[in-house]
């Protein structure tokens, strides 16, 4: 399971803590979720990492427990907003998620670094936590030439991470085909000159995407190094690919393909959880 409860006990000196649970959480014979609660604090917490159909059914037993519960506020540190790229044609998925989730009554939930507007504004409580927030972009400070833009899907967080780093901007492109997803025609409105750059974006995938933007960035006689940073990390077709072509591939812990990365990653409940209001 990709799925994890934790609560938040408040400590001696007058600090909180998130720690785990004794919780149990599991599948009936029959396949049924099934959550027995033994909560010791007020506030509980769930983290679900990825889309997975069975933990979004074990998130369900577990809010219901705690409404049966009473006394208890709920959290659901959602990182990773389950069919986010699906907020557009049928079926829309994006809503179909959001109104399952909000079904629920959870008090809070916490996304980072959504894919689009779409999805956030079908959430009835959500807290959005701004990518430049992350602790990381401190330590890549004085690091970077500039910041690659993949697309246009890109532009605004990816400006907000050059903003946060002191940097400027270089806008790179692509064509796709939705209804088929293949992609085609990247470019970059400049040739790199020496040096390291960073590419932002939110999602990757099959790695499509930066494969065919590294053939242009890197066919050049410049002494160009490429670093790539994407939210939520899927690797579906692994990282193989990716690593001959960038140097360091930076990810956070939203989802589960996130173990195949074996360059940084960021673990991201703790930021999540610190911006839920009246904790």
């Amino acid at each position: 399971m990709t799925i994890t409860f934790y609560e938040q006990r408040k400590k001696l000196d007058g600090g909180t803590a998130l720690v785990h649970t004794n919780h149990k959480a599991f599948q009936f014979p029959g396949g049924e979720a099934h959550v027995v609660l033994e909560p010791t604090a007020t506030v509980q917490v769930a983290f679900v990492q990825g889309a997975e159909g069975d933990d979004l059914m074990m998130l369900a037993m577990w809010a219901d427990a705690c409404k049966r519960h009473r006394g208890l506020r709920t959290v659901l540190a959602l990182p990773y907003l389950p069919g986010a790229r699906q907020d557009r044609g049928t079926p829309l998925g994006a809503k179909v998620y959001a109104d399952f989730i909000n079904s629920l009554g959870i008090d809070d939930v916490v996304c980072i670094d959504p894919h689009s507007d779409v999805a956030p504004a079908l959430y009835d409580r959500l807290t959005i936590v701004p990518l430049t927030d992350l602790p990381i972009w401190d330590t890549l400070k004085d690091t970077y030439k500039a910041v690659i833009i993949p697309d246009v899907g890109a532009a605004k967080r990816a400006q907000a991470v050059a903003d946060k780093l002191g940097v400027p901007t270089i806008q790179a492109g692509k064509k796709r085909d939705f209804a088929t997803g293949k992609l085609s025609g990247f470019t970059c409105e400049t040739v790199l000159s020496d040096g390291r750059y960073l590419v932002v974006d939110d999602i990757c995938d099959g790695g499509g995407t930066f494969l065919g933007l590294a053939s242009v960035l890197l066919d050049t006689t410049n002494d160009v190094v490429l670093d790539l940073w994407v939210t939520h990390g899927i690797f579906s077709k692994g990282m193989g690919d990716l690593c001959s072509q960038y140097a360091e591939v930076y990810t956070t812990d939203s989802h589960p393909g996130n173990v195949l990365s074996f360059s940084p990653r960021t673990n991201i409940l703790s930021t999540m959880i610190d911006h839920v209001k009246g904790l």
